[in-house]
């Protein structure tokens, strides 16, 4: 019978386990929750968003969009859902959390092809085709056979949660809807500072009580900085970075456009469909609850809010694989193993679903005796998973999908300068190299 075993349930297992399904493959996918908690995620879902609820940016012409495009276009079940649960988030892509995972738990546990098993894989299967997408907090018995397994140690660094706020606890006479140039819909909630204000903030922030860390090197991942983190580099980096006011207008306030009205500038995002609960961008935090709460209540706007969820800290586990993967995600010495989702260095959701449809498309075309396949380096997933696997990494981190790694291509000085001409080239290319893979599929 031809069967494969898929360890985790999130975005990368669930992604390759439909895909697998729905070619007629028999499935069981393997979840330990909620048998076993991870300390971060909050239900028993299926593809559960724990950090936050935004897969990033839309638009062809980012690196996180055009990732999006791929595996639409490969067939992608998970991007297909994520739009049709979409709430306003600008030109990001967020969504309803709990109703998006609630529909994929139901495709997967509805599905013939797929039989959802409630448990804890402890060890590696001795025989059949497996994948690991068992995501950054494998558990540690998993860990360490695969670890033993593999011959390589597993590193570690840290990442970190954002609090969630209840919209009917905002003060809007002093916090307004806006998105930053009035582009698109005023989808986000921000909170304004004057200098005072931001400098009170800033007090509190560097200055409270943080969750102590054991058993780990604090190694913090830049793509998921805690705020309080990026704050002792300096007074000024949070106003350059998630805090910056550049391009948001109270338009109660008489103001010449384009002149900067705040010092700096909270913004909240959308979380679920109902529009109730909206999250701190880019505060993810390691601050104990009671300091979290002192720090929120000093947010112009936020002095009553009610916190729904308050921001975690949790350790996140990824192998070396460089020295363990091909370019077809499976192992170098057990081309049975394949490997997908965080656990292999991407950072990212869309990144984690992107790779456990690759490593869908190969352990199918692996079970039935064809050819496996690469992607170009001229695309964004074919990029991503380049990087993961080059041996010449001196020091092997995480990464997000981004322009850096994509294989360059010839173009006028001219147009290498337009960024947003630039990127529109690199995407038509990448689109027509998709195109080609998907019609060898």
């Amino acid at each position: 019978m031809e069967k494969i075993t898929i360890a985790g349930a999130g975005l990368a297992g669930s992604e390759c386990a439909i895909y697998l399904a729905d070619r007629g493959i028999k499935v069981d996918l393997i979840e330990m929750r909620p048998n076993k908690t991870t300390g971060a995620h909050t239900t028993s879902y299926c593809a559960e968003f724990v950090c936050s609820n935004s897969l990033g940016a839309i638009s062809l012409t980012s690196a996180s969009g055009l990732l999006k495009e791929e595996i639409k276009l490969l067939g992608s079940t998970l991007i297909k859902e994520a739009f049709l649960h979409s709430v306003p988030s600008g030109a990001s892509l967020s969504i309803d959390r709990f109703g998006f995972s609630k529909k994929i738990t139901e495709i997967i546990k509805n599905h013939p092809n797929i039989n959802y098993i409630e448990d804890e894989l402890k060890e590696l299967p001795k025989e059949g085709i497996t994948v690991i997408a068992t995501g950054p907090l494998t558990s540690g018995e998993l860990c360490s056979d695969i670890i033993n397994k593999t011959g390589e140690e597993n590193f570690h660094f840290f990442d970190a949660v954002a609090p969630i706020i209840k919209k009917d606890s905002i003060d809007f006479n002093k916090a307004f809807f806006a998105s930053r140039w009035d582009k698109g819909e005023a989808d986000f909630i921000n909170c304004p500072f004057t200098k005072e204000e931001y400098e009170n903030f800033y007090n509190i922030l560097t200055t409270a009580e943080t969750i102590e860390l054991k058993n780990f090197e604090a190694k913090y991942f830049e793509g998921c900085m805690p705020v309080e983190v990026m704050a002792k580099r300096g007074i000024d980096t949070l106003r350059f970075g998630p805090m910056k006011p550049v391009g948001l207008f109270d338009k109660r306030i008489p103001c010449e456009y384009k002149k900067q009205q705040f010092y700096a500038v909270v913004q909240l995002r959308q979380d679920d469909k109902e529009a109730n609960l909206y999250n701190l961008v880019g505060f993810q935090t390691n601050l104990k609850w009671g300091e979290q709460k002192r720090m929120i209540h000093s947010i112009p706007g936020l002095q009553n809010a009610e916190i729904t969820r308050y921001g975690v800290m949790h350790a996140n586990t990824f192998i070396n694989s460089p020295k363990i993967l091909t370019k077809f995600l499976n192992c170098k010495n057990n081309p049975n193993l394949f490997f997908a989702g965080q656990i292999t260095g991407v950072e990212g959701y869309t990144e984690s679903i992107a790779t456990g449809l690759f490593a869908g498309i190969n352990a199918y075309r692996y079970i039935k005796n064809l050819p496996l396949i690469k992607s170009s380096p001229k695309t964004m997933l074919g990029a991503l998973i380049d990087y993961i696997t080059y041996e010449g990494h001196k020091n092997f981190q995480p990464v997000n999908s981004n322009w850096g790694i994509v294989e360059e291509m010839q173009m006028d000085k001219k147009i290498k300068k337009d960024k947003n001409l630039k990127n529109t080239l690199l995407s038509n290319r990448s689109i027509d190299c998709i195109q080609e893979l998907k019609n060898m599929l």
